[in-house]
């Protein structure tokens, strides 16, 4: 991809698309956003009263064209994140959006007493965003509600209700 490409498909000039983003890790980091907004409302949280509920409530059903389209753009990804430049931009814009969400929701968690102070909210963060590359780029199935569900009530709740007292391992 480069951005004579983008402008010759956008049926633009090059200035123009360079007025617009100053590098192509900022367009690659606002496509990627504009993507997952299609699929995730960031002012709209749910507030169904349970975590599990608020998380469920979150992924919202995609057509198999939605499912093939992200495929293909996700594993178009694949080599350009192997360049260092590209690599965070890129993972910010898929995966940023969606740790800020389960962060916000699991820290109401928190407030409401339903998961304890000390729970390992990051990792549970980073769980949810690694099985959900995993099981798209990798295992090319979706993420969808009956996995989700199974991922919540089977590893995420218990490790969120149930944390161990040790030293939270993002720290080392």
């Amino acid at each position: 991809m480069t951005m004579d490409m983008v402008a010759a498909r956008a049926k633009a000039g090059k200035a123009t698309v360079y007025r617009r983003w100053s590098s192509k890790a900022e367009l690659v980091r606002n496509a990627l956003a504009w993507m997952n907004r299609n699929h995730l409302e960031l002012e709209s949280l749910p507030d169904t009263g349970t975590l599990r509920e608020d998380l469920l409530v979150l992924l919202k059903p995609q057509s198999i064209a939605e499912e093939e389209r992200k495929f293909r753009v996700l594993a178009g990804l694949g080599s350009f994140l192997q360049h260092p430049e590209f690599a965070e931009a890129g993972t910010a814009g898929i995966f940023e959006p969606w740790v800020v969400v389960n962060r916000e929701l699991m820290n109401r968690a928190v407030v409401r007493g339903e998961i304890p102070a000390h729970a390992d909210i990051e990792m549970a963060c980073q769980v949810i965003t690694s099985v959900a590359s995993f099981r798209g780029l990798i295992q090319r199935k979706p993420f969808d509600k009956p996995f989700f569900t199974a991922l919540i009530d089977g590893i995420l709740l218990p490790a969120l209700k149930n944390p161990q007292t040790a030293p939270n391992i993002m720290d080392r």
